[in-house]
């Protein structure tokens, strides 16, 4: 199958120039084989040109303007429609060619099955694969989290044990002293005491 652009390659509109370049170049950037037609300078060309662009595609006064490009006799569109599918990502398929192996677009939004609010069932699906995946590795990282402060755990428990025998030598301390404090104490209170209650006895 072979793509057919036909061109006028002595026409005196620039637009029209340049619409044919931009079409031509893309398919040579794109390496989609083709064959230029010259319609100026061939009659037998504009002719079936012509003859073979639908009805409702032609302009009102009934001759199509270049470029025009078909897919052998199948007519594929004029240039608004090649530029429209071009910024939509659906060359391919506008054009009636296989995509490319690897290539991203492998359906034209007609041929899939568009959900109500306006997207297509493919792209959708994508993109909750990819919310999905982005949940499931959210929740890996906060497994291994978890895993790391569990890691960790044995180290602070022994911290804390350490800390703990610490308290435990510093408390056995303490009573001693305190006891010793608190036997000084009554010692000196009773030694108040006794004075007061000889007084009041005589």
């Amino acid at each position: 199958m072979v793509i057919k652009v036909f061109v006028a390659t002595s026409s005196g509109s620039i637009a029209i120039r340049k619409k044919q370049q931009e079409v031509v170049g893309f398919l040579e950037a794109n390496k989609i084989d083709f064959k230029e037609l010259d319609i100026a300078g061939d009659e037998d060309n504009r002719r079936w040109m012509r003859e073979n662009v639908p009805g409702e595609k032609k302009p009102q006064n009934g001759i199509p303007l270049p470029p025009q490009i078909f897919n052998e006799e199948q007519y594929c569109g004029d240039f608004d429609s090649f530029f429209s599918a071009k910024e939509e990502n659906i060359i391919y398929s506008f054009l009636g060619l296989a995509p490319p192996p690897g290539s991203k677009v492998t359906k034209s939004p007609e041929e899939g099955s568009s959900l109500p609010n306006g997207d297509v069932a493919g792209e959708a699906e994508s993109t909750t694969e990819g919310t999905e995946k982005t949940e499931e590795t959210g929740e890996n990282e906060g497994q291994e989290e978890n895993s790391e402060e569990a890691g960790n755990l044995p180290e602070s428990q022994e911290k804390n044990e350490e800390e703990g025998e610490r308290a435990a030598d510093e408390t056995e301390d303490v009573p001693e002293e305190a006891a010793e404090e608190e036997a000084g104490d009554e010692e000196a209170e009773a030694g108040e005491e006794d004075p007061g209650e000889e007084g009041e006895d005589s």
